[in-house]
């Protein structure tokens, strides 16, 4: 009877099985593009736009841009290709950071 339960017991283990040809480590997905946020801090201060965000992009090197309007809550989650810019109620750039 205990030797009929064993393959059920074993069943959820092979769900963790990997599929790799075993040929050498599973691939690894490459980043989008590296945000970098330090030559851009001097747009601090500038005017939240659709312009001022493809220059964002344009001069970061990032893949997507985050508008973070004022009382506005966000995810913590880190992505190196993400550009997250901060704007106050008058739609001046608080704050220009990567992640």
């Amino acid at each position: 009877m205990k030797l009929l339960f064993l393959p059920c017991l074993l069943l959820p283990l092979a769900a963790c099985a990997t599929t790799a040809d075993g040929n050498g480590p599973p691939p690894v997905r490459e980043p989008a593009g590296e945000c970098d946020a330090s030559a851009v801090q001097d747009h601090v201060g500038h005017t939240a736009s659709a312009e001022a965000g493809a220059t964002l992009l344009r001069l970061t090197g990032a893949a997507t841009l985050r508008w973070v309007p004022p009382r506005t809550a966000v995810t913590m989650d880190f992505r190196p290709d993400r550009l997250t810019v901060s704007y106050d109620d008058d739609m001046i750039i608080e704050r220009i950071t990567c992640g």
